[in-house]
């Protein structure tokens, strides 16, 4: 563990955020019912092509953070790593509902995006801001139900 702080790979634990949600997480059930599906959260795939600013950490950075808040989850910590020599990025917003990653080909103008979120979080309200933040031409979508209940 002490190896990964060194690179600035891990936060302080727990986060600030993180404290505050820990009574209210307690009490309440974060699993999702739509359609008489019971289920943890929707995961979305997503793949921005034809995208634009996908080798700036820091316009990266502010577009997730915005399509995260959008879909009405609490961002708790965020970590972007920039590639050299072909300028691509990965990073992930650590949410208290789950996460959302992306990996970056800015010489392929390709995104690859996850949004997993649970409870009443709408990953499909981030969609619209990813779109427009990386001026993508195409998108190409899939949808996950994760930990359906039987």
């Amino acid at each position: 563990m002490d190896g990964l702080a060194s690179l600035g790979m891990v936060s302080e634990l727990p986060s600030d955020a993180q404290t505050s949600l820990d009574a209210a997480a307690e009490a309440k059930d974060y699993f999702v019912e739509r359609d008489g599906v019971k289920f943890a959260g929707t995961h979305l795939i997503i793949d921005l092509w034809e995208a634009s600013r996908l080798d700036e950490p820091a316009h990266i950075d502010e577009v997730l953070r915005e399509a995260a808040i959008a879909t009405g989850a609490t961002i708790l910590h965020g970590h972007f790593h920039h590639f050299q020599p072909n300028g691509g990025v990965s990073g992930v917003l650590v949410l208290a509902e789950s996460h959302v990653s992306i990996h970056t080909w800015p010489e392929k103008n390709f995104a690859a995006l996850d949004i997993f979120v649970c409870g009443a979080c709408n990953p499909y309200l981030a969609l619209p801001i990813l779109k427009k933040g990386f001026n993508a031409g195409r998108v190409q979508l899939g949808e996950n139900k994760r930990g359906i209940t039987v």
